[in-house]
C-alpha cells in the first residue's frame, strides 16, 4: 500500500469518526421567541438544564416573527413559534406552516385556547379596567365597555395604548363580535371623550396608581407586576362580567413548524410549556393564568372558569388585525 493510499484511507476515517460525534452531539432547538427575553428566558434556561437541549432563541414582537416565519416559508430555520398572542399563531397557522401536534399534548387545554392542532395555548391573560380606588368607587365602573364612551367619562379620565398589540386585539375581537361599523362607532365614541393615550400597558397601569388617570384598559397581569415591584397599591382591576370583546381571554401559545428537522426536540419543549413547573412559572412570575385545566389562578385573581368569554375563534383575529389598526386611526386614536 502507498503512502497516499495510507493518507487516504486515514481522512476516510477522521471524516467517519467526525461524522459519528456530530450525529451523537447534543440536541439543538431553534425557538422563534414573541415573548420578552425577560419574561421567558429563566423558563427556557429550566428547559436546557433539565433536557440537555440547547436552545437557540431569536427574540422580536409576535408579529414581525410570524412576518418573518411566512417569509421563510418552509426554509425557515426556527423549530418552534413560541408567541405572544393567538393572532400571530394564526397567522402562521394560516399559511399551513405548522405541523399538527398530537392529540395527548392538546388534551389538557381547553378547546378554546388552541388554534385546534396548529398551536396550544400555555398562558393566559385576560382584558381588564384598571381602576383608581381612591378617585372612583367600585359600583362606578361601567358594566361593559359602551359605558366608556359615555361623556361622563370624557375630559381625559380614560387611558389607552391604542398601538399597543394588545389594544388592537382587543379591537379584532370586536370587529368579529360587532362587526366594523358598531366598531368603529365604538373607537369614536372613545376618542370623543378624549382619553390619555400611552405607549404601553404598563405606563397605563403606573398612570393609574399615581392618580393621573382614573381608569385604563389593559392586560390583568400589568397591575400585578406592579405588585410586584411595589407592594400595595391604589389601582385595583375591575374584570368585565359581560361575555364580549373587553373581556377576552387571550392566550400566549406555542406551534412547531413542519419544517423542522428538529420534531422530538420542539415537541419536548411544548410538553415542557404545559408541564406543572413551567405553568406554576407562568402564574407566580409572570402573573398569567395557566392555560393548563385545573390549576389554579394566580393569587387575588378570580377563577378562569368564572371570566366571560366572547364567541369568537381566536385563530380568526389574525385576518382582521390590519383592519383593526386602520379603525383605530380612522376614529383618531393613533
Amino acid at each position: 500500500m502507498t503512502n497516499a493510499h495510507r493518507s487516504l484511507i486515514a481522512l476516510i476515517l477522521i471524516a467517519l469518526v467526525a461524522t459519528a460525534c456530530a450525529d451523537d452531539g447534543p440536541e439543538t432547538l431553534t425557538v422563534y421567541s414573541g415573548r420578552a427575553e425577560e419574561l421567558v428566558a429563566p423558563l427556557i434556561q429550566q428547559f436546557e438544564d433539565e433536557t440537555g437541549i440547547t436552545v437557540s432563541v431569536r427574540y422580536a414582537s409576535s408579529s414581525d416573527m410570524a412576518a418573518t416565519i411566512r417569509e421563510e416559508g418552509t426554509n425557515s430555520p426556527a423549530d418552534v413559534f413560541f408567541a405572544q398572542d393567538p393572532a400571530s399563531l394564526g397567522a402562521v397557522a394560516e399559511a399551513g406552516l405548522f405541523a399538527a401536534l398530537p392529540g395527548d399534548l392538546l388534551a389538557g387545554v381547553p378547546a378554546e385556547f388552541s388554534g385546534g392542532a396548529s398551536w396550544v395555548g400555555v398562558s393566559l391573560r385576560s382584558r381588564v379596567l384598571v381602576y383608581d380606588s381612591e378617585q372612583v368607587s367600585p359600583g362606578d365602573l361601567p358594566a361593559t365597555i359602551d359605558g366608556l364612551i359615555d361623556p361622563v367619562w370624557g375630559g381625559g379620565r380614560i387611558g389607552v395604548a391604542p398601538g399597543n398589540a394588545s389594544f388592537i386585539a382587543f379591537v379584532a375581537a370586536m370587529i368579529l363580535e360587532r362587526g366594523e361599523a358598531d366598531t368603529l362607532t365604538w373607537l369614536e365614541g372613545l376618542a370623543a371623550n378624549e382619553p390619555q393615550i400611552f405607549t404601553g400597558n404598563s405606563p397605563v397601569v403606573a398612570a393609574v396608581n399615581e392618580g393621573s388617570v382614573e381608569v385604563g384598559l389593559v392586560n390583568h397581569y400589568y397591575l400585578m407586576g406592579l405588585r410586584a415591584d411595589v407592594g400595595e397599591t391604589r389601582a385595583e382591576n375591575h374584570f368585565f362580567t359581560a361575555p364580549g370583546a373587553e373581556s377576552i381571554v387571550l392566550p400566549a401559545g406555542v406551534g412547531m413548524l413542519e419544517s423542522s428537522a428538529n420534531k422530538d426536540a420542539a415537541l419536548r419543549f411544548i410538553e415542557f410549556l404545559l408541564s406543572n413547573d413551567a405553568q406554576e412559572y407562568f402564574a407566580t412570575e409572570t402573573f398569567e393564568y395557566p392555560a393548563v385545566t385545573g390549576l389554579a389562578a394566580p393569587e387575588g385573581l378570580p377563577a378562569i372558569e368564572s371570566l366571560a368569554q366572547p364567541d369568537i375563534d381566536l385563530s380568526a383575529l389574525a385576518g382582521v388585525l390590519d383592519r383593526a389598526t386602520q379603525l383605530i386611526s380612522e376614529a383618531g386614536l393613533l
